[in-house]
């Protein structure tokens, strides 16, 4: 079975699927009050529709074998990590043909907030840490019930991710 190292989330090699912005750590130009600094508008997103904000719980697996993927054609999907640092598994858009042996995976460090762009193949983030992770993820209201397409991998498709 094909193996996959999940690498540091950095702006550059990123970029293809997404942003993102440590919401946490904070950096860059910011308004400043007597007690507080503002970071405004550091990752945007408009949706057409109400935008709903749902909790995802994530056990953490023996095996961090992936077996499918999802996508939405018309919206891209916002995750904040909550308690842990979380890996994020990504393969480029495609014109729904799956692209298994593209996918790339990701640390992502607990409080960054990441955007996955409009059609990107993944699923469920996995915890590297903590038997589960709490996430929030933002997508527009019923997006799993109306632009959510899941593919279920061909076994020689199917591959590890390794932190």
């Amino acid at each position: 079975m094909r193996t996959i190292k999940a690498e540091p989330l950095t702006y550059e090699a990123y970029a293809p699927y997404g942003t993102f912005y440590n919401m946490t750590e904070p950096s860059g130009y910011s308004l400043n009050g007597e007690l507080h600094r503002f970071f405004p508008d550091r990752l945007t997103e408009s949706y057409t529709t109400r935008t709903a904000f749902s909790p995802i719980l994530v056990k953490k697996p023996e095996v961090m074998k992936i077996t499918q993927a999802e996508y939405h054609t018309t919206t891209p999907e916002i995750i904040l990590p909550i308690n842990d640092d979380m890996i994020l598994h990504v393969a480029p858009a495609s014109a729904g043909t799956p692209v298994p042996e593209l996918t790339k995976a990701f640390i992502v460090p607990k409080g960054t907030l990441v955007k996955i762009n409009t059609a990107i193949w993944h699923l469920a983030p996995l915890p590297v840490h903590e038997d589960e992770l709490q996430a929030m993820i933002i997508l527009p209201e019923c997006t799993y019930a109306n632009d959510c397409t899941v593919v279920d991998y061909a076994e020689e498709d199917q591959f590890v991710i390794e932190v």
